[in-house]
């Protein structure tokens, strides 16, 4: 597994205000599709193209497009919904498969409620959207199934990470495949209840309320 942690003054800004407990919903929404966008030019870096012809008004060139099969973009429900939008702004060809998870607050496994993704995504590249990295339950749970469906290839964009999570997902990734992880910060720890400290409280609660 690699990881690359986004050293961007602007991407450091936008997170700080993310993080303020006074920072309203409707701004909240807007910093993190604004940092995913941000954080999406990173993750991207070694999205597969190929070489085509353009003409332009002027003459004929070679051009760089997207490499088929295109990409999905699997936001894991409820909070990655939130970092959908950003992440297809700089993708729109992209495919979307929906997995549904919950962590049981007392086990702190995660339980799977929703899945809408293709049977078969071999050869296909693979972006995973969660906002937090905390225990890496839901992390693991989201690449075993991307790997079940033939995935060799899967990047995870997370605003913030824990570092006992990044461990987690090392270790349970291991070398079956190649595996990035890609996040505006790595975090100090986690606490008693498994939330990241200092981190930003429920990324869910704050997009979309308490339900």
């Amino acid at each position: 597994m690699r990881l690359h942690v986004a050293d961007h003054p602007l991407i450091s800004h936008k997170l700080s205000v993310l993080r303020d407990r006074s920072t309203p919903q409707p701004t909240f929404r807007l910093l993190v599709d604004e940092l995913v966008t941000l954080l999406a030019y990173e993750a991207t870096r070694d999205v597969r193209t190929e070489q085509r012809e353009v003409v332009t008004p002027v003459a004929a060139t070679m051009g760089t497009h997207l490499a088929d099969p295109k990409p999905i973009v699997v936001p894991v429900l409820r909070a990655g919904l939130g970092m959908l939008e950003g992440m297809m702004r700089l993708l729109p060809t992209a495919e979307v498969g929906f997995l549904g998870l919950r962590r049981d607050e007392e086990t702190l496994e995660a339980i799977t409620y929703a899945n809408r993704l293709p049977d078969d995504v071999s050869g296909r590249q693979c972006f995973v959207l969660d906002p937090m990295l905390a225990t890496g339950g839901t992390l693991c749970a989201t690449i075993d199934y991307l790997f079940e469906r033939g995935a060799r290839d899967v990047t995870c964009i997370c605003l913030i990470a824990a570092p006992e999570g990044i461990e987690t997902v090392e270790r349970h990734v291991g070398d079956r495949a190649d595996v990035k992880v890609v996040v505006a910060a790595v975090d100090e720890r986690l606490n008693d209840k498994a939330y990241i400290v200092p981190g930003l409280g429920d990324a869910g609660d704050r997009l979309y309320g308490l339900v």
